[in-house]
């Protein structure tokens, strides 16, 4: 090919398939959406140059692509000087990987987010090939493409501009390694050419094999050539894997070789000619002349035959998931053999017209010269002059850090590839987050991860650029690596559970406290730093403990009361609750003062012992009664107890004073008496008021009616003291409260026929 020539405004194009037992070029050029061939040459290797799709010799190999150029030159009168070429299956290695990449926070989705997971992708396919790699050869990524795309663990055709928390991709990525490679460069220089674009060897068979159209099914293409079996699967738009055999057509002419007892290229003769007649004629290496049927031969490879099938068969599902395709297409002269298709089709348990072999049938947008070859073994010389047109493939050299890389260029070089390509870790490009923290906050794991630190600073030929920027021959990369974040550091207060305050009263005056926090069992503060396995646990009430540390001058001496009540230390303070502290010497002074009215009781019943009306009579062992009531009592304030004794000795003196009996035989006679009395009167009259003060109201609590009584106003808290609800154990991950199908608060205040629900999230 000649850039300086054109036919109808096109510039024609050269390619060479390289084949194990026959080189095949092609020239040509596009006209609109056909390919025009204005040429084409086929040579067998006349001896074994290459086996298994690699070149062994070089010089002879070379030798037959310059008698195939000069031939091609010598019809069409084009100087030819480049070439596109296609590297054989044999050395091809295929990785399919997914790869996940999450966010922050949940955001749109952007170009470059996309091409951080490709590269996430091609680094991590080249990471387990590597891992795989067990030869001494070295390998080029020579392509990858993206099968499929997944927004949020579900499949996206096209993630950018759609919101996502996380974005993933199925891959496949195809390498090559470099011996391979330059070998053919050697032989094509060694002709007098030049590679202007590579490609591989099943991407262009199943480009003319499978057009786009027909991707959407899930069918299987087989190139069988003569040292290996290259497999391409699509499925949904997509070519989804490749991969490769070393079985092909030369295993079947090795048996034939041996049977017939006659050299390899007569055998190859013999086996080819058995696709086209039914009778062949040779020559056995004792000179004698043989005739041999097409049965016969189909009969001696049979073995190979199936045994080639099944290994096929099984590759196929194999990339396939598992599962058979569709279809399936064989192309390639090893391909024709009979009985090949069928027992294809046998394996793959699909009906035989699905699996076929394809020709002529599948080349309606090429048109060739008159007497040219229009098989099944002209597909991939046609798919390899069609990839030019598409990708300008071919190897550069690029300076990475003062080092010269080679890279294979697919049109989508970026530094990324190159810092690749010189295992320049993927970690000193991105910026790279500190040590994460790993803990559990009441029972539940957590991680905090630590901050990111700065990008790598890419400079190419002098000037500041990114990660994806495209590169091209001779480019000069320099990197200076990312930098790493600050490790994770959280606080207790720091936490999204530790929210909120604990709201009561304490001593009439109203507080809030923190809620109680341990950590890996001991009590710690908000401003605690979480360590690496701490285990947290956050409560939502206070302990006896809790509160009294919250108190100012708190001993033994006192004693403390929640909502009216003297409590235990095994008691939990919510918010809401009322809390007082007593000390044990004011309860004493409450006792002092209460034996002492006693005391002026039974002095006065003592002054009045010669009463003769006994049923009158207020008896010292009445009141030693009522004191012994009110002393199995919990006391509570001086008020309380002056009430509920004034309260006794009150019903006493009313059943015992009669308005019809003579005035001298009343006890109320005398002054103490009419004091006393008076201090009845008054005790009598703060009773009403006390009791004038307390309500009693009924609710509904989870469908069950509650009746509430004992305070003159009732808050929701005040529920749990009604209700077998346990809120020391968490049991989910929070406590719903609601007052009449609306969110409540603890301080709420509740009313007659409220309805109420609390239960765990």
């Amino acid at each position: 090919m000649n850039n300086n020539i054109s036919i109808n405004g096109e510039t024609p194009v050269f390619g060479l398939d390289i084949g194990t037992r026959s080189v095949v070029g092609t020239v040509g050029y596009r006209q609109g959406d056909r390919f025009v061939v204005i040429a084409q040459e086929i040579r067998e290797h006349q001896t074994r140059a290459m086996l298994d799709g690699q070149i062994h010799d070089i010089n002879r190999v070379a030798a037959t692509i310059s008698d195939i150029k000069f031939a091609i030159q010598e019809k069409t009168g084009i100087k030819l000087e480049e070439v596109c070429i296609a590297a054989a299956g044999r050395v091809l290695k295929t990785m399919n990987v997914h790869v996940d990449m999450d966010f922050d926070k949940e955001r749109n989705v952007t170009k470059e987010d996309i091409n951080n997971l490709i590269s996430l992708g091609v680094e991590k396919s080249f990471n387990e090939f590597q891992k795989n790699n067990d030869t001494d050869m070295h390998f080029y990524c020579v392509g990858h493409s993206v099968v499929r795309y997944y927004l949020n663990g579900l499949w996206m055709s096209q993630p950018e501009h759609h919101k996502a928390k996380n974005i993933g991709a199925d891959m496949i990525t195809t390498f090559l390694p470099d011996d391979v490679v330059d070998g053919l460069y050697s032989a094509v220089e060694l002709a007098g050419l030049k590679v202007v674009n590579l490609t591989l060897e099943p991407i262009a068979a199943i480009r003319v094999a499978i057009p786009e159209k027909f991707r959407l099914l899930n069918i299987a293409m087989i190139d069988v050539g003569a040292g290996t079996s290259d497999i391409s699967i699509t499925n949904d738009g997509s070519v989804i894997a490749f991969g490769m055999l070393p079985h092909a057509g030369d295993c079947l002419t090795e048996v034939l070789a041996k049977t017939c007892l006659i050299d390899f290229a007569t055998a190859e003769k013999l086996k080819t000619a058995a696709t086209i007649q039914k009778t062949i004629v040779y020559e056995d290496i004792m000179g004698m002349e043989q005739t041999i049927s097409a049965e016969e031969v189909v009969s001696i490879c049979q073995p190979e035959i199936d045994k080639m099938a099944k290994m096929t068969a099984e590759t196929i599902k194999e990339l396939n998931g598992g599962n058979s395709p569709s279809a399936v297409f064989v192309v390639g002269g090893g391909g024709k053999i009979k009985g090949f298709t069928g027992k294809i089709a046998e394996e793959l348990g699909l009906d035989p017209k699905r699996v076929a072999l394809r020709g002529e049938e599948i080349m309606k947008d090429i048109d060739f010269p008159e007497g040219s070859l229009k098989d099944s073994t002209i597909i991939t010389p046609i798919g390899i002059c069609q990839s030019y047109y598409e990708h300008n493939n071919n190897f550069i050299y690029v300076t990475f850090n003062g080092s010269r890389v080679k890279l294979y260029d697919n049109n989508k070089l970026a530094v990324i590839d190159a810092a690749m390509q010189s295992s320049f870790s993927r970690d000193n490009i991105f910026p790279r987050r500190g040590k994460s923290l790993h803990y559990t906050v009441n029972g539940k794991d957590r991680v905090s991860k630590g901050e990111y630190g700065e990008s790598a600073k890419i400079y190419l030929n002098g000037e500041m650029v990114n990660i994806n920027t495209a590169i091209k021959s001779n480019d000069v990369i320099t990197v200076e690596p990312s930098t790493v974040g600050n490790d994770a550091v959280i606080r207790i207060s720091d936490l999204i559970d530790y929210n909120g305050k604990i709201s009561l009263k304490l001593n009439g005056e109203d507080i809030q406290l923190p809620k109680p926090v341990k950590v890996n069992g001991a009590e710690q503060n908000a401003e605690y730093l979480i360590q690496e396995g701490d285990e947290v646990s956050l409560y939502s009430y206070l302990t006896y403990d809790n509160m009294t540390s919250y108190i100012d001058n708190y001993n033994d001496d006192c004693i403390l009361y929640v909502n009216g009540e003297r409590v235990s230390k095994a008691a939990g303070i919510y918010s809401g609750d009322v809390v007082e502290v007593k000390s044990k010497q004011e309860l004493d002074a409450l006792q002092a003062k209460k034996d002492a009215f006693f005391e002026a009781v039974k002095d006065h019943v003592a002054k009045n012992d010669s009463m003769t009306y006994a049923e009158t009579e207020i008896k010292t062992s009445d009141v030693e009664a009522e004191t012994k009531k009110i002393d199995d009592k919990e006391i509570e304030s001086a008020d309380t107890i002056d009430k509920e004794l004034e309260k006794e000795i009150e019903n006493k003196v009313d059943k015992n004073t009669s308005s019809d009996r003579p005035e001298s035989q009343n006890i109320t006679s005398s002054n103490t008496v009419d004091v006393f009395k008076s201090m009845i009167e008054d005790a009598a009259k703060e009773e009403k008021d006390e009791e004038e003060q307390i309500k009693k109201i009924i609710v509904i609590v989870n469908q069950r009616p509650i009746v509430m009584n004992g305070k003159s106003s009732y808050t929701f808290v005040d529920i749990f003291d009604y209700i077998d609800f346990d809120t020391r154990k968490m049991q989910g991950s929070g406590i719903a409260t609601l007052v009449n199908g609306e969110n409540a608060q603890y301080t709420q205040l509740l009313h007659n026929g409220d309805k109420v629900e609390v239960y765990w999230k």
